[in-house]
């Protein structure tokens, strides 16, 4: 144990129900961190390109931050990393709330979840030990019936993460629900059908241990100077949440419409914002761990055909696509699919755009009544809408290719259909437009998981958010792709810590910067800290990463985005006939990186960055 973590791990082999405890030194900490930084380090050493994502031998990390759990502000998360079954490459899916924190409370910094079940199981983790219980009783169940009756069976005030009917069924993007109706999420990449494949339908933690700190008087000295500007910068998020930004991304024509399309939606964006919805519709405030901003929101409709939903406040992405990218402008529609989802276990970004893509295809015949067993996909039906929710989760008619993913459900209907899809790697890409700020094109070609916004969020820096400590105290041009690549490369090493340090990135927002966070690192931890050594230290992470994948076959080839996005250029709106430069951005960016032309990181890049250990697996 040192100051800020437990130093070991739970190792559950699910076939054989044997539970050990992994010893992790002060060094891989030191090196790598916690969250997904620690748990990437083990996925490579373990990694075999062979394996099937959804096989028993698909290794699943759950992994909190290496301040989850502490009193540093937004401390809150975990990472949940694994080879995805969407993509079949890296993939890491962090949640806040307060499941990490209690995992950490327990006296575990995270658990390696291997092979599978004969039959469905529960793990159940606290500091008076750990469990596997049998999940017979619940498998079938929604997330949120399942948090409920899992609780009375364990510890009322324990935090369950569960997956629903579309993890049981391996959809490939199922995501995993934690706190019930309170429904944080794991939502990208398919965690949940991993879960699924491996017969886990929860893991319940709970605890009151608490991890030592190197200067905890020192650390509440410095966060009495720094919340009170974490909560001024995030204001509008405590405000409203993340949908109190609709109309301002519609404003600058970042608002994905009628699956990509489309350039302006104003009416609409009105319509489905957060200032018109919440306070109609504003049940409760809620917060994460250690969180000062409380951007988590539970809403309740009351009457009409939605009468008796109450469940978490739809966010942006799910309202972008439920909402403009289907061209559906009804929110109580959003708001019943965004429940289905989290009952389900449903990564919402993932399965609104296969219901765009669907729409699409059917309006030009690609998809036909035949096909969808006489459903009518049509744009903005909000029964369209709902009854495709329902056939994806429970992997039925239609619902079944759609389940696949966008990619793989072109790929099987042929002709044009591949035109519709707007991913990158196989990941559906979230809703911010790379020709509205075309930094997020060479961050979505790039993102280690694919189409990732959250690896880079380089579009905050173009809404105007600064990031002084960086040199970015004014917004550059949004629709020039030169100097774009810079920033991406930047943004991509700064965010590349947040995850493994268990951090919000609604930090960011907050105006935290790299010097204030070292700060908190070594404070906490003893360990000497400054703005440098954490960037390189995300660098380092985004390589190790990076290397993750190009043993699974990616390279510069990978690196791309749809056509939609490269050649389509809006028809109206503020970023109108704006397209990404994405050649020109990618080969500067390889070289910021130390990548060769093929985009593979060049021995020298890995020697310098503390990473020649890998040049041990590359000609395994």
């Amino acid at each position: 144990m040192g100051y800020g973590f437990w130093g070991k791990l739970l190792v559950v082999d699910l076939r054989t129900g044997e539970m050990k405890e992994r010893h992790v030194p002060e060094e891989e900490y030191h090196d790598y961190l916690g969250g997904s930084g620690a748990a990437a380090k083990i996925l490579y050493e373990e990694l075999d390109p062979a394996i099937d994502p959804l096989g028993p031998e698909n290794t699943l990390i759950f992994m909190a931050g290496l301040l989850t759990g502490t009193v540093v502000p937004c401390a809150c998360r975990t990472a949940v990393c694994a080879r995805s079954p969407l993509t079949g490459i890296w993939n890491e899916s962090a949640v806040g709330g307060f499941w990490g924190a209690n995992l950490r409370f327990s006296g575990y910094d995270g658990i390696i979840v291997k092979n599978r079940s004969e039959r469905p199981v529960y793990l159940w983790v606290s500091d008076q030990g750990v469990e596997l219980r049998d999940a017979a009783a619940v498998w079938g169940m929604d997330a949120f019936e399942t948090d409920q009756i899992l609780r009375q069976e364990t510890n009322d005030r324990a935090k369950v993460a569960a997956i629903g009917p579309a993890g049981e069924r391996m959809v490939r993007f199922a995501s995993v629900t934690y706190e019930g109706r309170i429904a944080r999420a794991s939502g990208r990449g398919g965690i949940g059908a991993i879960m699924g494949s491996k017969n886990l339908k929860a893991i319940v933690t709970h605890g009151k241990r608490r991890v030592e700190l190197k200067d905890r008087e020192g650390l509440h000295r410095l966060l009495k100077e720094d919340v009170p500007m974490l909560k001024k910068g995030a204001a509008a998020l405590t405000a409203y949440g993340t949908p109190g930004g609709v109309e301002a991304v519609e404003f600058t024509g970042d608002l994905p419409i009628k699956n990509w399309q489309l350039g302006s939606y104003k009416e609409g964006a009105n319509k489905i914002a957060g200032q018109t919805n919440l306070p109609k519709y504003l049940e409760s405030h809620h917060t994460c761990h250690a969180c000062p901003i409380r951007c988590a929101k539970t809403v309740q409709i009351t009457e009409g055909p939605y009468g008796g939903i109450s469940s978490h406040q739809p966010e942006y992405e799910t309202i972008a696509g439920f909402g403009a990218n289907c061209l559906n402008d009804n929110w109580e529609i959003i708001a019943a699919a965004n429940d289905k989802c989290n009952r389900y276990g449903l990564d919402t970004i993932s399965t609104s755009a296969a219901v765009a893509f669907a729409m699409e295809a059917y309006e030009n015949g690609i998809l036909t009544k035949e096909d969808t067993d006489g459903l009518e996909i049509t744009w903005g039906s909000g029964e369209t809408i709902l009854r495709l929710v329902d056939l994806i989760g429970e992997r039925k008619g239609i619902g079944d290719l759609l389940a696949e993913g966008t990619s793989r459900a072109a790929q099987k209907l042929g002709g044009l259909a591949p035109e519709y899809v707007v991913d990158a790697k196989g990941m559906e890409i979230a809703f911010h437009d790379p020709r509205a700020f075309t930094s997020m094109a060479v961050n979505y070609a790039t993102a280690n998981r694919g189409g990732c916004h959250l690896e880079a969020l380089s579009y905050f820096v173009g809404r105007g958010i600064p990031l002084a400590d960086m040199g970015y105290t004014e917004p550059p041009d949004p629709h020039v792709s030169e100097g774009k690549a810079k920033l991406c490369y930047d943004l991509q090493n700064y965010m590349s810590i947040f995850n493994p340090l268990g951090l919000c990135k609604f930090l960011f927002i907050g105006r935290a910067g790299p010097k204030m966070i070292a700060r908190w690192v070594e404070t906490a931890t003893g360990w000497k800290m400054d703005q440098e050594g954490l960037i390189g230290l995300g660098e380092k992470l985004f390589n190790l990463k990076r290397m993750y994948n190009i043993r699974l076959g990616i390279s510069r080839k990978d690196d791309t985005l749809p056509p939609r996005m490269l050649a389509e250029p809006k028809p109206d709106g503020k970023a109108a006939g704006v397209v990404p430069n994405l050649g020109l951005m990618l080969s500067e960016y390889y070289q910021l990186r130390g990548w060769s032309k093929e985009g593979i990181p060049t021995p020298e890049t890995l020697k310098k960055q503390g990473l020649e250990w890998i040049l041990a697996y590359l000609n395994r």
